[in-house]
């Protein structure tokens, strides 16, 4: 019997120890990646700034080629946005919130199984004959300590899949 108390109290403590630890985590997170492509910043800017490009060079889509994406509002720029569910990638949406032509494109980012919302940018600088694209996503998991070592990982999980996709909007950049 005081070996199922004490391992009771056990595991009430290390309970305890993870969710006070979590107060002592930031809530948000930012993850950037950048790439030198060799094409200029309109080319670029016209793969990122019309979501049904995204399915060319994404991570995401490359993954699960059978996802479900709903596009609405305009084709491409402002306002423009996508829903997509998929078993692989879960379900969600972005819609773009800022564009500067050739220049940025600003998102908002909802990822339904986490009940989360975020922010991210694809920034175009050019550098000669070419263009450093820095991809950019930030957030806040909110006040849940659990959900703080969420936002610890951030990094780690989302970095990947933006160095997969600036890789892959690259060779589809320079391609003829």
């Amino acid at each position: 019997m005081k070996f199922v108390q004490w391992t009771l109290a056990a595991v009430g403590a290390v309970a305890l120890a993870l969710v006070l630890g979590g107060f002592f985590i930031p809530a948000t997170f930012v993850v950037t990646r950048s790439i030198v492509i060799k094409a200029p910043p309109k080319k670029i800017y016209d793969l990122v700034v019309e979501p049904r490009q995204w399915a060319r060079w994404s991570a995401w889509n490359r993954r699960d080629p059978n996802m479900k994406i709903t596009y609405k509002g305009p084709p491409f720029g402002m306002g423009a946005r996508w829903e997509w569910d998929s078993r692989s990638e879960g379900a969600g949406n972005i819609e773009f919130t800022r564009v500067e032509p050739d220049r940025a494109v600003e998102y908002t980012l909802f990822f339904a199984g986490y009940n989360m919302k975020s922010s991210g940018e694809l920034r175009l600088e050019p550098q000669g004959d070419s263009t450093r694209v820095t991809w950019t996503s930030s957030g806040d998991v909110g006040g849940n300590p659990l959900k703080h070592y969420l936002a610890m990982t951030m990094d780690r999980m989302v970095g990947p899949d933006f160095e997969a996709g600036l890789a892959h909007l690259k060779e589809v950049a320079e391609s003829p």
